[in-house]
């Protein structure tokens, strides 16, 4: 039992850090609300793609809007080193580009293309 303790501590902490809002994406990312759109945490090792797919995961599932919803990207690529992106489902302020090599380029996507990329090969830039 002594050794229970110390995991039951440190998943305490863990589950401590996250915002009461937090949305688990299916790729395991950390998505919140933020201002007035949402916020894709960083994850070390994570690409373009897993941050685009947490954001249509989050519209899908968790706000339970359309697929063909738009979500604009609003942090401008490319992304520094320890950053989340921040994304939005109006246009304002938003990115010209996704970050992604996408055609046309109008730096949104429908939130069933951004889900799509949960099965799509990792991009590791953006």
């Amino acid at each position: 039992m002594p050794r229970l303790l110390p995991l039951a501590a440190t998943l305490a902490l863990g589950l401590a850090a996250l915002p009461a809002e937090a949305f688990i994406a299916q790729n395991d990312m950390n998505v919140s609300p933020e201002g007035g759109g949402f916020h894709v945490a960083f994850k070390a090792g994570a690409g373009v793609n897993d941050y685009w797919c947490a954001a249509g995961d989050y519209v899908i599932r968790d706000l339970g809007l359309s697929r063909s919803t738009r979500i604009w990207r609003v942090s401008p690529p490319p992304r520094r080193a320890g950053e989340g992106i921040s994304f939005s489902l109006t246009p304002e302020g938003a990115a010209r580009s996704t970050g992604l090599a996408v055609y046309p380029e109008t730096g949104s996507l429908p939130a069933h293309h951004a889900e799509a990329l949960c099965w799509e090969p990792k991009i590791e830039e953006d």
